[in-house]
């Protein structure tokens, strides 16, 4: 019996991804290479330096980006790796073989999407290992404020970093909001018409206020309550007292907490009744990863 294959993110990542890096590089070259013009298709080689310590995330992105080009990449340190480059130095990760213009038309769109998502890993990790330090068990999940175009660049990052990617597109789950609820004037309402459509294969998640709100969203059906901006003592005391009285009448429920969440507070977040706190802080603005690509000579 033959050992299974290591899983690897980039097995998650479906073939649309090659057609989207391609309508990046016609989006950096959408005319004549003068700079192309100027190396020619010598054989050439470049190392991928990494200059600021975070994540490695984002491989399968950098690797197409040069397949594309007719060139091929080999790293030497694995996706998921801490790397520590030596304080004020470089640490050499990757070597890039091709024609000189093939691996400079590819260079800056394969660096800025390695850097931002080794950035998002980073933060993602760093989260995630602050929340364990502070005796977290439930899930440390991302959000759907992502950028349009290069959404599965930073879900890819928030997973590789160790967080949740929470639900994908609005295909994904059913996330009532507020507007959902004005709209059609009440959550239950809201509920009951994400339920007839959605059917057994879609979770339907309610965005709450108060316990007033969350016993609604629950009686009508929701498998998880978001208690938004609750914060602090509040938090505990308000995830403490839904799960508490629905368990007592057999309905068990998901617990999530959004808003605000960053580094500097998510201990005050931390509660053995919440189920998933949820933070763009881990990709919106993050601090991107250092890169450069050098061709040897």
């Amino acid at each position: 019996m033959t050992s299974p294959t290591p899983l690897s993110y980039s097995h998650l990542l479906p073939n649309t991804y090659k057609s989207t890096i391609a309508s990046w590089l016609t989006e950096d070259t959408p005319s004549f290479d003068y700079g192309g013009y100027v190396v020619g298709e010598t054989p050439s080689s470049a190392t991928l330096f990494c200059k600021s310590p975070g994540i490695l995330a984002g491989v399968p992105f950098f690797t197409e980006v040069f397949t594309q080009l007719s060139c091929t990449v080999v790293f030497h340190h694995p996706e998921g790796s801490f790397l520590t480059p030596p304080t004020g130095g470089k640490l050499a990760i990757a070597t890039v073989s091709g024609p000189a213009r093939c691996i400079l038309l590819g260079e800056r769109v394969a660096l800025n999407t390695l850097s931002r998502c080794s950035g998002i890993a980073t933060a993602s990790r760093s989260l995630v290992d602050l929340a364990r330090g502070a005796g977290y068990t439930g899930i440390i999940a991302g959000t759907r404020k992502t950028t349009p175009g290069f959404r599965l660049v930073e879900k890819y990052g928030m997973l590789v970093g160790g967080a949740d990617a929470h639900r994908y597109d609005l295909s994904s789950m059913v996330m009532l909001k507020d507007n959902h609820v004005w709209s059609v004037g009440s959550i239950s309402r809201a509920v009951a018409a994400a339920k007839a459509v959605g059917g057994f294969a879609v979770k339907v998640e309610v965005e709450c206020q108060s316990e007033a709100e969350a016993d609604e969203a629950i009686e009508a059906g929701a498998d998880v309550v978001m208690l938004d901006n609750f914060t602090g003592e509040g938090l505990r005391v308000a995830a403490k007292s839904i799960k508490k009285r629905w368990e007592g009448k057999g309905r068990g429920v998901l617990l999530e907490c959004s808003g605000g969440l960053t580094e500097e507070n998510v201990k005050s977040f931390v509660c053995e009744d919440i189920d998933i706190i949820s933070t763009s802080s881990i990709h919106q603005s993050t601090k991107h990863v250092d890169f450069s690509l050098k061709i040897d000579h």
